[in-house]
């Protein structure tokens, strides 16, 4: 099942990043992600993820993103960190080949004991999802029904959950802690600057991104998206910045503050689609593989993982799915018709 390079799909992109969501909950109620927190049926064992994992590795996989949901939220993620930590400490195993294991988070569930975990465990990046710095903001954007009270909580927490995080080994300025925040206009654009200053002060990179059409339910309009180029405009009036670009198979474009004070990023899929080489497989708390994240449908993989089917026959379904892959939705969103139906972005996991 070994493979000396990644498979490439009819775009020529090879397969490098899987992101595997592993609960569809969460304990915040984000309008333009999670309009309500429903578990799917048939949600994969600690087997079923460590075969697809396995077969990922072998097909070029390098990089793997655990998400939700909220990960943290789930029992289920222990056991799976501990045999990824063995197989990757395994010479010759598949997993040895996976060089980066991350993990998305709203840090609110982030305490000294798990992050202490995730650290021995082998988790080598955290990053945290904060959406304004104002409570009455925080509760906005995180559907919080008590308003400024449930906002300034919720931000102690994760505040508290950035410095557990930092405690535990999770340095800055490594790239192993990092501050996401998506901006909506009309909703919490006015939190831009705040929220790069609070990402100056913890020394944490800032990717900010663009509001998107993922979902059915979130209400997206073209008007409510801030593009990227204007963010760091209004950035760049307050602290200049200096271009550094987007790594090949990367989400974002980086920008250096030009006084030293750590870098900011943009993840633009409207504006600035990065389709061309998008490396990423996405599969859902219940096995379902998606190579776009505006896919309308995905695979069902259970069958697959039945234990009458060999890891053989897995890799070879794995290796169709993405050899057969010429989706590039971001850029082709201006031809599409307008309503097309797309899977919510807390059951594909972002």
């Amino acid at each position: 099942m070994m493979q000396s390079s990644s498979v490439i799909d009819l775009l020529g992109r090879p397969l490098g990043v899987l992101r595997l969501s592993l609960t569809a909950r969460c304990n915040l109620a984000c309008p333009y992600c999670c309009p309500d927190s429903v578990e799917p049926q048939g949600l994969l064992s600690t087997l079923d993820q460590l075969r697809l994992i396995h077969s990922a590795c072998a097909l070029g996989v390098h990089t793997l993103r655990l998400t939700g949901g909220e990960p943290l939220l789930t029992d289920r993620l222990w056991p799976l960190l501990e045999a990824l930590s063995v197989g990757r400490a395994t010479p010759g195993h598949p997993l040895s080949r996976l060089k980066d294991l991350a993990i998305t988070t709203n840090g609110s569930l982030l305490d000294d004991a798990k992050a202490q975990q995730l650290r021995a465990l082998g988790v080598d990046r955290i990053t945290i999802s904060l959406d304004a710095v104002d409570a009455e903001s925080i509760a906005r954007m995180a559907g919080l029904r008590r308003g400024a009270e449930a906002g300034l909580e919720l931000f102690k927490r994760v505040l508290a959950g950035i410095d557990a995080a930092r405690a535990a080994g999770y340095e800055p300025d490594q790239g192993a802690l990092k501050l996401n925040a998506v901006i909506q206009r009309g909703r919490n654009d006015d939190q831009l600057i705040p929220l790069a200053r609070l990402a100056r002060q913890q020394r944490m990179e800032l990717r900010l991104i663009e509001y998107m059409d993922v979902g059915n339910r979130n209400g997206w309009c073209l008007d409510q998206v801030m593009p990227a180029t204007e963010m760091i405009q209004i950035l760049h009036s307050h602290w200049p910045l200096q271009p550094i670009g987007r790594q090949p198979g990367g989400t974002s474009s980086q920008w250096l503050y030009q006084d030293g004070e750590g870098s900011i990023a943009t993840i633009a899929s409207i504006t600035e689609p990065f389709c061309s080489d998008c490396n990423r497989l996405r599969i859902t708390a219940d096995g379902q593989a998606f190579t776009c994240l505006f896919a309308s449908e995905g695979i069902d993989l259970r069958r697959w993982l039945r234990m009458d089917v060999s890891d053989s026959e897995l890799a070879e379904v794995m290796t169709q799915l993405w050899t057969g892959r010429s989706d590039r939705f971001s850029e082709d969103r201006g031809l599409m018709q307008v309503g097309n139906h797309h899977a919510e972005m807390a059951y594909l996991g972002g």
